[in-house]
């Protein structure tokens, strides 16, 4: 057994784990990363950018075949897809991105980097298998998360898929059935169905695409229902028929069915990578997914030279929260005892669907339970069906909701459903964070004819409801539940 004397030891090589090993290497030299699979990144290799790559194409070939309400006429049955040639530029694409991030990770000295399974032995020490020992003054948990499999699909087989699987075939299936109405079900259910396969999205609970603000989440629901065969409450058993396809038995209230697909995908969220890591051996706070309790400004557990980022931390489990964090607990790690509170940056949250969903800065969930009169809270409200841009490139779709504080004016956040509701999603996370008020966003510029015209529209009718001043910010200070 090789035992080795660090400074700081990452656990995990991806997006945070990358940025903790850059960050505590600006402090000493003597830092040690850890990877169990392959380096990579979960974003470049299965996640971010393989799925907008799938979803270009979906789009392509959607586009082609609606051109009619321009007075542009295509001979639609010459509109095809070559399933190897679409999954061919996804994984040659993807393969292009992982290897940016692959001549970053072999510029490190080869010795700093060990491939294994990490375990804590103690507080100060780690096994990588049974090869290598590493006692360290800290550590860094970035072991990333993985996708939640329910133990009644096990007996599907390789039936069974997850996300990853998908960016690796190497044509497009005839039909898929999707369990999980999130973003990666949303996502590659209607990317896979713009390309002609047979989808049918399954869900629990009524939930779609993250969405918690109700006339959102209701709009949503209509848009994405009058293209997709979704039940969002079905109760469900999942089998293999007699030919070895996937058959879902589904009731919905007093509807029920039976869809038979080639393929389940998977996508019913994300288990953080921290259960075969040994915390049994530690005395670590934990939270109720057994996940160590960090400060999310210094990513510092409850035991104080050990960090945790990336989706390892269950927090955000997001490519730039993730490198944010990273970086936090890396420099935090590095610098150790001396501890410094890092940038967290306002929230933002896109799914890259048609309409894109969005969310910024509190949610609705999180307002209502912040604000426990809502009397507190004024909300403004803007349909896109009319919206001058958006109908001009029949992009027509969608409702936003801007949500801002009684008395203060404070924008406080947002939820999507719209055209480019990636662009005005940054545009309110810089408002949010910078703490403007819904007077001081509507004296920004707005040009014309654009789509961010809805975006005043929505403002300006939370402007409307606003009461502002010292009277009505004394009414509502007792508001807030924190």
């Amino acid at each position: 057994m090789k035992k080795i004397q660090a400074d700081v030891v990452v656990i995990g090589g991806g997006t945070a784990g990358m940025g903790a090993f850059r960050a505590a290497r600006q402090h000493t030299d003597n830092v040690y990363l850890i990877e169990s699979h392959v380096f990579g990144t979960t974003c470049a290799r299965v996640g971010c950018m393989p799925s907008k790559l799938l979803i270009a194409a979906a789009e392509a070939r959607y586009h082609a075949l609606h051109t009619d309400p321009f007075g542009v006429h295509l001979d639609k049955s010459s509109v095809t897809v070559n399933g190897e040639e679409v999954m061919h530029r996804v994984k040659s694409e993807r393969d292009r991105f992982v290897g940016f991030v692959l001549s970053d990770v072999e510029e490190w000295p080869a010795d700093k980097r060990i491939m294994g399974e990490a375990k804590f032995i103690d507080e100060h020490t780690v096994q990588i298998d049974d090869h290598t020992q590493i006692s360290a003054e800290r550590i860094v948990i970035a072991t990333g998360s993985r996708p939640v499999i329910l133990p009644q699909w096990q007996g599907l087989g390789d039936k069974l898929i997850i996300n990853d699987d998908v960016f690796s075939w190497d044509t497009l299936p005839k039909s898929v059935a999707v369990f999980g109405p999130g973003v990666i079900g949303l996502e590659i259910g209607q990317a896979l169905h713009r390309l002609g396969v047979k989808v049918h999205i399954f869900g629990l609970g009524g939930f779609l695409g993250g969405i918690s603000d109700p006339v959102v989440l209701e709009e949503a629901k209509k848009v994405f229902g009058e293209e997709l065969t979704m039940n969002l409450d079905a109760q469900s058993e999942v089998k293999l028929d007699a030919e070895g396809n996937v058959e879902v038995h589904w009731q919905e209230g007093s509807e029920s069915g039976v869809f038979t697909a080639e393929y389940m995908l998977a996508a019913v969220g994300r288990r953080p990578n921290v259960d075969k890591l040994g915390l049994e051996n530690l005395s670590i706070e934990l939270d109720e997914r057994g996940v160590p309790k960090a400060d999310r400004l210094t990513m510092q557990t409850s035991i104080a030279h050990i960090f945790i980022a990336g989706d390892a931390s269950n927090q955000l489990p997001l490519l730039h929260e993730a490198s944010d964090q990273g970086k936090i607990a890396g420099e935090n790690a590095g610098a150790y005892p001396n501890i410094s509170k890092g940038l967290r940056r306002s929230t933002i949250g896109v799914v890259f669907t048609s309409p894109q969903i969005a969310t910024i800065g509190m949610r609705f969930a999180q307002v209502e339970a912040r604000y426990k009169n809502m009397e507190c809270v004024a909300i403004g409200e803007v349909s896109f069906h009319n919206q001058g841009r958006s109908r001009v490139m029949l992009v027509n779709q969608g409702k936003m909701r801007v949500y801002a504080e009684q008395g203060t004016g404070l924008f406080i956040g947002a939820e999507i459903i719209g055209p480019a509701a990636e662009h005005l999603a940054h545009l309110l996370a810089w408002a949010h964070q910078l703490k403007m008020t819904i007077p001081q966003m509507l004296d920004m510029p707005f040009y014309h004819p654009v789509i961010e015209e809805g975006l005043r529209t929505a403002l300006r009718d939370a402007n409307s409801k606003l009461k502002l001043g010292d009277k009505a910010a004394t009414e509502c200070r007792e508001c807030p539940g924190e």
